[in-house]
């Protein structure tokens, strides 16, 4: 897979990433079916043959569980060859999601994912939304700690994982890039994705293939069809399932 641009951020990323949910969470998802966590073992050959396949764009979060410190064990050696994003603002213990939007609350999450993931810095910062996208931004001190945090070295980039067309707009006046759900069944945000690479701003797409309700080979064509798109985040346990992901993501040179 040929990288492509996140924005203005310096930054390549490869047109499939992975999203690192199922690694270290199978408690409440809104997939439809159950499946059981792996273990440290199958975990660390799976993120190594992830890399290996050529994807080189992690995404997870803390609200996903293991996810953060799986990574940060199995990979933490290849640092150096994937581009990785966490997120901040909503945490996952005990069977329930928390929110925390607030300075400090921020702050020990960015040192705490830092740890976990056994890195000094992080590419990519989203928040972590609630649904109450505008809300966060203009109500908390959630973005203007975000800047602080990349001035200080300690993130590369920063932006919004969001819920809402409203959210995702508003979020272009400070965002490095946005997270947004887009796909062949919901093309709300579609005109979002065209206001961010008109200013600059990186798009990733989450939820591409609904969940694994969408045929990949239609929905991955259709996602990363839209040039304004850096990165679709697939998950997934199945080694040969993102193989046959990267191969519908690669272009008819790239397949030869």
């Amino acid at each position: 897979m040929t990288p492509r641009s996140l924005g203005k951020t310096g930054l390549s990323i490869t047109p499939i990433g992975f999203g690192a949910f199922k690694i270290g969470r199978n408690e409440k998802t809104r997939y439809a079916q159950a499946y059981a966590l792996p273990d440290d073992r199958a975990v660390a050959s799976l993120l190594n043959g992830i890399l290996d396949l050529g994807i080189g764009y992690f995404d997870t979060a803390p609200a996903y569980g293991l996810s953060e410190e799986r990574i940060g064990r199995s990979l933490g050696h290849r640092r150096n060859e994937f581009v990785l994003s966490t997120k901040v603002g909503e945490s996952f213990e005990n069977g329930q999601s928390r929110y925390d939007f607030s300075t400090a609350g921020i702050r020990t999450s960015v040192e705490r994912s830092l740890r976990r993931l056994q890195t000094n810095v992080v590419d990519i910062v989203f928040l972590h939304s609630n649904g109450e996208d505008v809300a966060i931004q203009q109500t908390t001190d959630a973005v203007a700690t975000l800047r602080d945090l990349k001035h200080e070295g300690l993130v590369r980039a920063i932006g919004l994982s969001g819920k809402t067309v409203d959210g995702a707009l508003l979020a272009l006046d400070w965002a490095d890039a946005i997270m947004v759900e887009y796909h062949l069944g919901d093309q709300s945000h579609a005109p979002v994705i065209a206001a961010a690479a008109e200013r600059g701003v990186g798009v990733v797409v989450k939820k591409g293939l609904a969940s694994g309700t969408l045929p990949p080979a239609r929905a991955i064509g259709f996602v990363l069809g839209n040039p304004a798109v850096a990165s679709l985040a697939v998950g997934g346990l199945n080694l040969d399932h993102l193989q046959a992901n990267v191969a519908l993501a690669a272009g008819p040179a790239e397949r030869i």
